[in-house]
């Protein structure tokens, strides 16, 4: 017998009656409803979920910011409303609760009262994180609550960017309305700077002009000083004048009425005349000196006060200002120009004195010489000593005009001296102060032009795209380097293999693993064991063609090479083919249980849903031991475009379990044919 013969004769033993026929078309749908009805249940479950119905409770009160009143959970539940990813249903919380309870709702989503409020509190002083409650209930279906959880994460995910780029907005036009204030700020500084600069020049140069004013106080001081002395002088000479005219005067009371004794007088009266013409003389050269001397001082205040005016309007300091400054001087130029005036005064009074005595003189050598004329020289004596008398009483007058005038330019000039040395000292501290102003001027000048240039200059325009950057900061950039496309497509890999599993498996339920016939006839075990397997593979390649048909037909998956994933396929089924016929071969109907419990032990560990790594420390080994964990990532591989070598890495292990199951079903055949037990006689309890 061939192999081919023995596969024709398995086939007609199947097909033999109308029951059997059924049995084996049924058996052979098995893997085609398990997984295409699998697949095309959860095919895109993430994309339905609109369906999903989902309760909002909108408690919050609102809040009021910047004397406006908002409304941020109405904001979020008019949002939420017109989003179809959910079936949103606005409710009250009493109703919520009992919807949930009862499955009307998988999920209830608060905005609590104080939403709006603990949102606005984060422009305060004191902020408070606002919350958004989810309630779930696990009853309602486990993946429904970890999808709520995900919905509530996107939530708060919005809100915190809604109001982070508000806030940023609100920062960035804060920030630049600050450097603008800086950059008014700077300005006003240069302008400070300027104007230090200017003041502490001014200040030098009034410093320097309040010296030379102080020099020539001290010059004005001294000079009263000595015209002070002068007029002392002058009162003492006149004093002597005043009692040389009432001498004169007795004098000619007594020629008067003792004209006999003239003669003998009139030595006497020469005498009288020739001391009063030498006084005359000394008032008159004093008068003169002092009257030079104070038109001097005069001529040098009015000289200083032309130059002091003129060097302040030169620092520009105001009229008024300039006034207050020279009224200080005013006083003792006044007071000298009087002492000049008077001493003007006492010089002609002097003269006159002078011109008295000399007539005196004259006449007294008239009378000398010509006693006849005595009457005529008594006569103009009698003139002479009234001029002089008079000249006398000026004199005197004037004496105590510039004894006064030289005391009031004294203190004058003393008030002067200490004015102006105050002035001189301010002035220099001025300057000292205005130096540091205009330093700190320039430092506050740099160091708020250095913080503008800190301060990025922006627009309405740039500040609403800075702001939106700032409230959404990082954004996920996804690049799949393969995809499957959808959720069921994903899912898909392991689903085929398993069905792959659970067709050869549903096979063996009427299939005998190897003819006895065959074994009794036929000394080849391994032409026995190639038979037994390739009925079953060739039928599960069948199964697994169809399967291939129905995803990527109907439920429109994606598969990026059709070629190898309809190889993977038919090589996985045989795969898993030997592995059975092993088992039932080997073991019979505990081999089929075996192959149950090993099904079992693939679904948990192949890794098809969640990554292999998150099992179990001993499950995660036996992952690599099992064949349905290659068969898995082989499909994977040829079905979103991975990478070649590993699905022929994966294919290449598959191989070595379909050789290893073969051989080893050879080894059971070759012993079935030298000795029989009990139990290769008694019927299976599953049938075959």
């Amino acid at each position: 017998m061939t192999v081919l013969t023995l596969l024709r004769s398995e086939l007609r033993r199947l097909t033999a009656t109308r029951l059997g026929t059924v049995a084996f078309v049924a058996l052979m749908t098995v893997p085609l409803l398990y997984g295409g009805l699998y697949l095309w249940g959860n095919q895109n479950p993430y994309g339905n979920l609109k369906h999903v119905p989902a309760a909002l409770v909108v408690a919050d009160s609102g809040a009021t910011v910047d004397g406006s009143a908002v409304h941020y959970g109405r904001d979020v539940a008019k949002q939420l409303l017109k989003d179809p990813e959910f079936d949103w249903r606005e409710m009250s919380a009493s109703t919520a609760a009992a919807r949930l309870r009862t499955g009307g709702v998988d999920f209830v989503v608060t905005l609590p009262a104080s939403f709006s409020k603990d949102l606005a509190s984060a422009a305060s002083a004191h902020p408070t994180r606002a919350r958004v409650e989810l309630t779930t209930s696990d009853a309602n279906g486990y993946l429904a609550s970890t999808i709520a959880g995900q919905a509530a994460t996107a939530i708060r995910t919005g809100v915190t960017r809604q109001v982070g780029t508000a806030a940023a907005k609100q920062f960035l036009v804060g920030l630049a309305t600050v450097r603008g204030n800086l950059t008014d700020a700077a300005s006003g500084a240069a302008s400070l700077r300027s104007g230090a600069s200017k003041a502490a020049s001014g200040a030098a140069s009034l410093a320097s002009g309040l010296a030379t004013a102080d020099q020539g106080a001290q010059q004005l001081s001294a000079g009263a000083q000595r015209a002070a002395s002068g007029a002392t002088t002058v009162a003492s000479g006149a004093r002597s004048v005043a009692s040389g005219a009432s001498d004169l005067a007795g004098g000619l009371a007594t020629l008067r009425s003792r004209t006999a004794s003239l003669p003998s007088q009139t030595s006497a009266l020469a005498a009288g005349a020739s001391r009063t013409a030498s006084g005359a003389s000394d008032v008159a050269d004093g008068s003169a000196a002092l009257a030079t001397a104070l038109g001097r001082i005069d001529a040098g205040s009015a000289s200083t006060a032309a130059t002091l005016r003129a060097r302040l309007a030169a620092d520009g300091l105001s009229d008024a200002r300039i006034a207050q400054a020279l009224a200080v001087l005013s006083p003792g130029a006044s007071a000298v120009h009087q002492a000049a005036g008077s001493a003007s005064t006492l010089a002609t009074g002097a003269d006159q004195v002078s011109s008295g005595a000399g007539q005196v003189a004259t006449g007294t050598k008239a009378l000398a010489s010509a006693a006849p004329a005595l009457s005529n020289g008594v006569a103009s004596a009698a003139s002479g000593a009234a001029r002089l008398r008079s000249g006398a009483d000026r004199l005197a007058t004037g004496t105590t005009s510039l004894s006064t005038g030289t005391r009031s330019v004294a203190s004058g000039a003393a008030s002067l001296a200490s004015g102006v040395g105050s002035a001189s000292s301010g002035a220099t501290t001025l300057a000292s102060g205005t130096d540091a102003v205009a330093s700190g001027a320039t430092k506050l000048h740099d160091a708020l032009a250095s913080g503008v240039t800190k301060i990025p200059a922006t627009t309405t325009a740039s500040r609403t795209t800075e702001a939106a950057a700032i409230g959404n900061p990082a954004a996920v950039a996804t690049t799949k380097a393969t995809s499957a496309g959808s959720y069921g497509a994903g899912l898909a890999p392991f689903f085929l293999s398993l069905s792959a599993w659970i067709g050869s498996y549903a096979l063996f339920l009427i299939l005998r693993p190897l003819s006895r016939r065959a074994i009794t006839a036929v000394k080849a075990p391994l032409r026995v064991a190639l038979a037994g397997w390739l009925t079953p593979a060739l039928l599960g390649v069948a199964q697994m063609i169809g399967l291939y048909l129905i995803v990527s037909g109907p439920l429109d998956f994606q598969i990026q090479s059709p070629l190898g994933t309809i190889g993977l396929l038919a090589l996985t089924a045989a795969t898993f083919a030997s592995i059975l016929l092993l088992l039932n071969a080997a073991l019979g109907s505990v081999g089929q249980f075996l192959g149950l419990i090993l099904m079992l032990v693939q679904l948990v560990t192949a890794g098809g849903t969640f990554p292999w790594q998150t099992l179990p420390a001993p499950l995660a080994a036996v992952h690599h031991a099992l064949p349905m964990a290659y068969a898995v990532d082989g499909l994977r591989q040829a079905m979103f475009g991975g990478d070649a070598a590993l699905a022929w890495g994966d294919a290449g292990v598959l191989a070595i379990w379909l050789v290893a199951a073969v051989a080893l079903t050879a080894a059971v055949a070759a012993r079935m044919t030298r000795h029989r037990t009990l139990r290769d006689l008694q019927p299976s309890l599953l049938g075959g």
